[in-house]
């Protein structure tokens, strides 16, 4: 997945209302961006924090910028858009760069399922049965090579893991996909600390036949591209 146009950095001011990002652009210029995450960022928003925005020229967009890229001290790369998410992981499918999900023939984004929810991908065909793939986005880090799902409190996705829970109930394969937008982690696990609730329904997903699996990125200013498949850091359903 390449950006649309070229990448521009600068250096948070501060990040607001969850969806907007106060940035000092290099040339001295102070803008406004749009921060498609409804998380908390925790790691990520500090001011002076090195980040890259994309320009964009849409008369119907108000904010011209959005934050697209934290880059760390290491040199490292986080892509805090969850909105690309979808994109990254379509890519992947249609490369077979996810081995799990390999073999299908059709891949749907968006199809309805469970209760008032939308799927983000449902493969079938090539002799499998339904595969129910819901994707998110990871970007925490508070342990070096480990990221970790999630960084806030999150009601709606725990109601994703009991649909696919209840999509495995029926026979259809249901996958948790965790993209890992950070080129500095090998592994992942679930900041059960941040939030219990999902943690607990992870647990009961996982012990109905949700199966997780996590897949890695590469990204630079170009653009955030599928990575290998990363170990899952957490205990199996008997505990």
């Amino acid at each position: 997945m390449r950006f649309q146009t070229p990448l521009v950095p600068g250096r948070l001011i501060c990040r607001y209302k969850r969806f907007l990002a106060d940035v000092r652009l290099d040339d001295g210029r102070e803008v406004t961006a749009h921060c498609a995450n409804p998380g908390s960022m925790m790691g990520l928003a500090e001011p002076g924090t090195r980040v890259w925005l994309e320009p964009n020229d849409d008369p119907r967009k108000k904010l011209k910028f959005g934050l697209r890229l934290v880059e760390h001290d290491t040199g490292h790369f986080t892509g805090v858009d969850t909105g690309l998410a979808n994109r990254v992981v379509r890519e992947a499918l249609d490369a077979g760069g996810v081995p799990a999900l390999a073999g299908y023939d059709t891949v749907r984004p968006e199809q309805r399922y469970g209760e008032k929810s939308r799927v983000d991908f449902l493969l079938s065909g090539g002799g499998r049965p339904d595969a129910y793939v819901e994707v998110k986005s990871v970007t925490l880090s508070r342990h070096a090579g480990l990221a970790e799902f999630p960084d806030a409190v999150t009601a709606r996705g725990a109601r994703h893991l009991d649909d696919l829970a209840a999509m495995a109930a029926q026979g259809h394969r249901a996958v948790m996909l965790f993209l890992v937008q950070r080129t500095d982690a090998c592994a992942v696990t679930l900041a059960a600390d941040i939030d219990p609730g999902y943690a607990a329904a992870f647990a009961h997903a996982r012990a109905c036949g949700v199966e997780p699996l996590a897949l890695g990125t590469r990204i630079d200013t170009a653009g955030i591209c599928p990575g290998v498949p990363l170990p899952l850091r957490v205990a199996g359903p008997e505990g």
